[in-house]
Order: C-alpha cells, then structure tokens, then sequence
C-alpha cells in the first residue's frame, strides 16, 4: 500500500514586476516554504523545479542553482517541464517519489521571470506551445481562446457578459490576496470595452504576464508526523492526483468547447482521493483566459455541460457563493509566471485548508486544483483533504 502523502508547508512571493533574476525568486518562494514546514534544508531528499520550457529569463541548470542557493545538497534535484502545467508536473513528480519510498521530503517550486521581456517576445514564446501547423496559419493559443470562446457563447446561448463576470469576480477575490498582481476591482463594462485580443475576448478577459515563485513540501504522512513543526492543523493530504494529454492540433479536437483531458484527470483525481464531486468546496481552477474557468468546471463535473458560465454571472463561484472558485484571484489577478501556477493554486488550498487565508478565507475541509498546458493540450488534478 503505498503512504499517504501530506503537504506540510507551502509559501509564494509577492506576483507581478519583480527586479533580480528568476533564481532568487525561486530561492525565495523555496526558503520561504522551508522555513513554514520548520524543516531543515538538509531533511530535504528531492527537489523539483518546474519549468516552462520558455527559457525567458535564460539560465540554464535552474534545479543544480536553487539547491546550491538553499544548501540541499547532496538531494537529488531535477527541472520538470510541461509549458503551463509544469507547476503541478513538478508536484506529481514529488508524490510519485514519495509514494514509491524513493524520497521522504520534496521539496517542489516553481517560478517566472515574465515582465523584462516584450509583450511580443513574450507571447511569441508562449504560443509555442501550439502545434507547428497551427501556428503558421495563425492558431496561436490567445486566438484557439477566442475561437472557443465564440463557439461557446453561440452554442450555448450564453451572453457575453458571463465572461466578463468571470473576469469581474476574480478580479474582487484578488483585492484580498497581497501577493496577487492585478489588486484592483473591474466592471463588467470595464471588460467589455477594454481593447479586443481574439475576438470575442478582449484584454480584461486575459491574465497578465508575472514574474514570481510558489512552493511547497510533499512529504509522507508518516514523515511529517515524526519530524515536521506544527501539528496536524498545519498540513494537509494530497490524496490524489492526476494527469493527462488532450489533442494537441487544433483541428484534431472533435469539440472546441470541451476539455477531454480536463474530464479524465478530474475523474482520476477524484477517484483515487476517494472524494465525491460534492464533497469539494473551494477550487482552483486554470483562468489564462475567462472562457477557461467555465470549461474547466464543466469538465470537472461540477457544473452541467453549457451551463458552466452560470457560476461567476450567478454569484454561485464567489467567495460567498455556494462552491467559491479561484479565491486567490486566479491567474486574471493573482498573475501568472507561468511554471509557478500550478504551485501556487495549491498554496491557496494549503492555506483554505488550514484556516490561514484570511480575508480570502472560506468554509473548506477538501480542495481542488485544476492545471492546465496550452488550451487544454495537458492537464492535470489534484485534490486536497484537510488533515485530522
């Protein structure tokens, strides 16, 4: 049987323009996680750090660099890539390493140096991702978005404005978050009105480029109870994980408005955490663009197909509402330095799950977080249970 695994510190920098390079924010967001959990630096038995194969800020051996800034050695320590997804790629690598009993403590950041870079540099990085073919004949991710974005909002007769409301709440749960990026409320007509990207989505539907780092200790349970500070009240169980890949041409994908990948990992996840849907209460979902926060709960299961732009237009996914979704504020406010994403939804559940959000805090005992690459090209589950 394999052990049970526990996060038992987790820590993010403050998102947004950062000055120095992308090792000491790493090395930031890692000692920071280090010192939450009360672990030493030599306890630690992995690292991992994710990457999104970007090269943005440019050095290369980023695992070897953060271990010899924070002192691992002699750990074993590794880059995990997977474009956006990566955060959490870092973090399945670390359970998988626990869970076989090849490490005992890992440590898992992730992290972006986003902001010295042009917006056309940038984005041209970033699009990348799309297949080759797609990419020639203009099928960057921004516009794949604003396909299915069009698709959506025809298919299912949704008005434009839910998009907007997504973008709207997201923004207000973001006013509460004082390491998030964009602190500042917007209206629906704010979106609306700000300059169109992809047709039908426009500048306030997209998250903004970030530089920052988020981080966080996987260790066994068993691990945790013998050595880690605190007591249970300061870890959580990862009890499950999941991860998949999606069709990654465009015009292989039988429904833009359907996120396969995203509904095999939720299902996986799910089971393997022995977890019903109804059981969760807060989520952390992927909102590069709005039209993703829908898609993403509906491929969950924890909104009916079509019906998934309800939640933010409703009130149903704000931080009063029935099932709260992105209480950071998302990638749309939070930021998002693209490997560290998927780290620091978790680091938001970590600290729902043991009561230290404050302002951003909601009525939680099982967390759920949903990473994606590209446009649904990869993706993968976790699912968070407060321990004791």
């Amino acid at each position: 049987m394999s052990p049970a695994v526990s996060l038992t510190g987790a820590s993010m920098t403050r998102f947004g323009e950062r000055e120095g390079r992308l090792v000491g924010l790493l090395t930031e967001a890692a000692a920071d996680c280090l010192a939450d959990a009360a672990v030493d630096p030599a306890a630690v038995d992995h690292l991992y750090v994710a990457e999104s194969g970007g090269s943005y800020d440019g050095p290369q051996g980023l695992a070897t660099a953060v271990a010899g800034e924070l002192g691992l050695a002699p750990a074993h320590a590794a880059c995990v890539e997977q474009t956006s997804a990566a955060g959490a790629a870092g973090v399945y690598s670390a359970v998988r390493a626990v869970r076989t009993g090849e490490a005992d403590c890992a440590l898992v950041v992730g992290g972006e140096k986003l902001t010295h870079a042009s917006t056309a540099a940038a984005t041209d990085r970033i699009s990348a991702v799309a297949h080759p073919a797609a990419y020639r004949h203009g099928v960057t991710i921004p516009a794949f978005a604003g396909m299915a974005a069009r698709r959506y909002l025809d298919r299912f007769d949704a008005p434009r404005e839910a998009l907007a409301a997504v973008a709207v709440k997201n923004h207000r749960h973001g006013l509460a978050n004082p390491k998030a990026h964009l602190r500042e409320e917007v209206a629906v007509a704010d979106v609306l009105e700000s300059p169109v990207v992809a047709d039908p989505l426009r500048l306030y539907d997209f998250c903004p480029l970030s530089d920052g780092a988020a981080a966080v200790l996987v260790t066994s349970a068993s691990w945790a109870d013998e050595r880690a500070g605190g007591g249970d009240d300061e870890r959580v169980r990862l009890a499950g994980i999941a991860g998949a890949t999606g069709a990654h041409v465009a015009h292989e994908r039988d429904d833009l408005t359907r996120m396969g990948a995203v509904e095999r990992v939720g299902d996986a996840a799910l089971e393997r955490a022995g977890v019903d849907r109804g059981e969760v209460d807060v989520l952390e979902v992927h909102d590069m663009f709005s039209i993703l926060e829908p898609l993403q709960l509906e491929g969950l299961g924890v909104a009916e197909r079509g019906s998934g732009w309800r939640l933010a237009a409703e009130g149903t996914s704000a931080r009063d509402g029935r099932l709260p979704v992105n209480t950071s504020g998302g990638l749309k406010s939070k930021g998002h330095p693209i490997a560290a994403s998927g780290v620091a939804q978790l680091v938001e559940l970590y600290d729902q799950l043991t009561d230290r959000a404050g302002r951003r805090q909601v009525p939680a005992s099982t967390g759920l977080a949903c990473n994606v690459g590209g446009f649904g090209n990869c993706a993968i589950v976790t699912v968070l249970t407060a321990d004791g």
